[in-house]
């Protein structure tokens, strides 16, 4: 269960620090103790530190290993304009299990969705949205999913496969957003978006 790594990528702000900090900690944190990961508490600090000195908006991208070790990147990122909208595509012949807790963490084991990925090339959609076992909606290869309805974003629930991200915990916790089994038919009704704590919410458009 330790042939693989813990990853946050986050999104720094010069004078700001990492964005929704307190949310990457407490999941970084949660995976280490459920997955016997070392060195957690020094890995978030030496982040920190890193965040203290960034002088533009970057993308900070944290790996630890299950030993303690870890490696820390910093790259310029520049956010996608308001009225962004990526296309999307749903995987036919991947699909995530729901049965595997291991979904629930952000990790290095990226075999299903690098497979959900390369399905269709970058030019035919900006993201691809992967189906459970049973059909339901999960998530994107790098994005949570939240559609549209009544006013209120809703978000697939743990339990149908879907990774803990910290943008849709930051929506949960701050009542923007609650959970709700989603269908395929429910993407083609409803008007949708998909995000990141890097990127932030982006419009999305279903192709078929």
């Amino acid at each position: 269960m330790t042939a693989f790594s813990l990853i946050e990528t986050m999104r720094g702000e010069p004078a700001g620090g990492i964005l929704r900090a307190r949310l990457h900690a407490a999941r970084l944190g949660n995976s280490a103790r459920k997955l016997g990961f070392a060195g957690c508490e020094k890995a978030w600090n030496a982040v920190l530190e890193k965040a203290a000195g960034l002088t533009e908006t970057s993308r900070v991208r944290l790996e630890l290993f299950a030993d303690g070790r870890f490696e820390i990147t910093v790259a310029p990122f520049t956010l996608q304009a308001r009225d962004t909208a990526w296309s999307v595509r749903v995987a036919s012949r991947t699909h995530l299990d729901s049965t595997k807790p291991i979904l629930r963490h952000k990790t290095s084991l990226r075999d299903v969705y690098d497979a959900a990925r390369a399905e269709y090339a970058r030019e035919d959609a900006e993201e691809i949205i992967l189906l459970n076992e049973k059909g339901e909606v999960c998530e994107g290869t790098i994005t949570n999913l939240f559609i549209e309805a009544d006013g209120m974003l809703l978000t697939p629930p743990l339990s149908s496969g879907c990774l803990a991200g910290v943008l849709r915990t930051s929506l949960i916790c701050s009542r923007k957003a609650s959970v709700a089994r989603i269908s395929p038919d429910d993407l083609a009704t409803h008007s949708f978006c998909i995000g990141n704590s890097l990127r932030g919410l982006i419009h999305a458009k279903l192709l078929k």
